[in-house]
C-alpha cells in the first residue's frame, strides 16, 4: 500500500523531495535547493543552485555573498521531474514562504517557519488546503500564547517617556525581528529617529530596499551619551552586555523575543523589560491553522514536537514528529 507522502523523504539535515531530485532548506550544500526564507538555519551558503523568492536571495546575498539563485514570485509555478512546486506567503519574515509541492494526486506543504499575527514587514500567511502540512513547532506548547503586539510596543515606548534620561536598549534578531520592532514603532506614530547597532545596518538597509519604511535610522556609535538620552537603540541580542553597550546612558535593558514569556530566560540575560514580540505563530495559531488547513497528516519539526503531536491526535488528525537536527530559533 502507497503511503501518503512517501516521495518525500525528511532527513536529518533536511527534506530530500525524491522524484524532483531537489531539497528544501538542506542545513549543507547539495546540487539543488528550495529556500524557504533567509534565517540561517534554514539557507545556507554553498549549494548548487538555489530557488527562493526574490528577497530570500536578496538576504542570501548579503549573509553570504552572490548566489547562484533563480527567483521565484509569490504564486509562480515551478516543475522539478514531475513534481509540481510554487511558493505562497508564510508571514515569517521579509520574502519567507511556504513551499508547496504537487505530486502524484497529493498536496504537501513545507510551511518553513511561520506567523499569523499581522506584520507591516512581510506578505502574511497564506492557508493553503493540502494533503500533507509541514509545520514548526517552536512555541508548540498551550503555555505560549503571545500577547497583542500593540501592547508590547507600547510598553516599549512607556518606559522611554517614565526615563527620559536613559536610553531604551533593544536586544532583538538582525534578520526581521529589528526590522518589525522598528516598523511597529513607526504603525504606533513613533516618529523619533531610532539608533541602530552596526550589525543591523545592510538588513535594514535591504528591507528598506524592497519598500519597508523604517523611518530615520542613526549609527548608535556616531552619537553621544547626551544624544542618546530618551532614544531607542536596537542591537544584536549579543550586544546587550557586550562593552559596544556601556557607550550608551543608564540603558534600560529590553529584549525582543517570543521566549519572554519564561521568565528565567529574562532573568538569566539581564532583560528588565521582556518584550513577549515573536515571528513565530503562538500555541493557539498552530493550533487554529492546523484546523483551518484541515490536512490529512500534520508532519512536525523543529520545536515542541510531543505537545502539537498529542494535539493532533486528539482532534483525529494523523501526525508525527520529524525529529530534524539543527533548527534552532535565532534569538526568537
Amino acid at each position: 500500500m502507497v503511503k501518503l507522502g512517501d516521495w518525500i523523504d525528511p532527513q536529518p539535515g533536511g527534506i530530500y523531495v525524491k522524484p524532483g531530485d531537489v531539497w528544501i532548506d538542506p542545513s549543507s550544500p547539495q546540487p539543488r535547493a528550495l529556500v524557504t526564507h533567509g534565517h540561517a538555519d534554514h539557507a545556507r551558503g554553498g549549494h548548487g543552485a538555489v530557488w527562493a523568492t526574490p528577497e530570500t536571495l536578496a538576504i542570501m546575498g548579503v549573509r553570504y555573498g552572490p548566489q547562484s539563485g533563480t527567483p521565484v514570485a509569490y504564486g509562480e509555478a515551478l516543475a522539478f521531474g514531475d513534481v509540481y512546486a510554487r511558493f505562497v506567503p508564510a508571514g515569517h519574515v521579509l520574502g519567507s514562504a511556504q513551499i508547496v509541492l504537487e505530486h502524484r494526486g497529493e498536496t504537501i506543504i513545507v510551511s518553513g517557519d511561520y506567523k499569523r499575527r499581522p506584520d507591516p514587514t512581510c506578505a502574511p500567511f497564506e492557508p493553503t488546503p493540502c494533503d500533507v502540512f509541514v509545520t514548526e513547532a517552536t512555541f508548540g506548547l498551550p503555555v505560549f500564547r503571545h500577547p497583542e503586539t500593540g501592547d508590547e510596543i507600547d510598553k516599549l515606548t512607556a518606559a522611554l517617556r517614565a526615563n527620559p534620561t536613559r536610553c531604551v536598549l533593544v536586544g532583538a534578531y538582525a534578520l526581521g525581528k529589528a526590522q518589525r520592532v522598528i516598523a511597529e514603532l513607526r504603525a504606533r506614530g513613533f516618529d523619533d529617529p531610532i539608533y541602530i547597532h552596526g550589525a543591523l545596518q545592510r538588513l535594514c538597509d535591504l528591507y528598506a530596499d524592497h519598500g519597508v519604511m523604517l523611518g530615520e535610522l542613526r549609527p548608535a556609535t556616531e552619537a553621544s551619551k547626551a544624544e542618546l538620552a530618551g532614544r531607542i537603540v536596537i542591537a544584536p541580542p549579543s550586544a546587550l552586555q557586550d562593552r559596544w553597550s556601556r557607550r550608551l546612558p543608564d540603558p534600560i535593558t529590553a529584549m525582543a523575543s517570543g521566549w519572554m514569556r519564561v521568565r528565567q530566560r529574562a532573568v538569566q540575560r539581564g532583560v528588565e523589560l521582556p518584550l513577549i514580540l515573536s515571528d513565530h505563530a503562538d500555541w493557539d495559531e498552530l493550533t487554529s491553522t492546523l484546523l483551518e488547513i484541515a490536512p490529512k497528516e500534520v508532519w512536525v519539526t523543529h520545536g515542541r514536537e510531543e505537545a502539537l503531536v498529542h494535539w493532533c491526535q486528539m482532534h483525529q488528525i494523523k501526525a508525527r514528529a520529524l525529529m530534524l537536527h539543527g533548527y534552532e530559533d535565532e534569538d526568537d
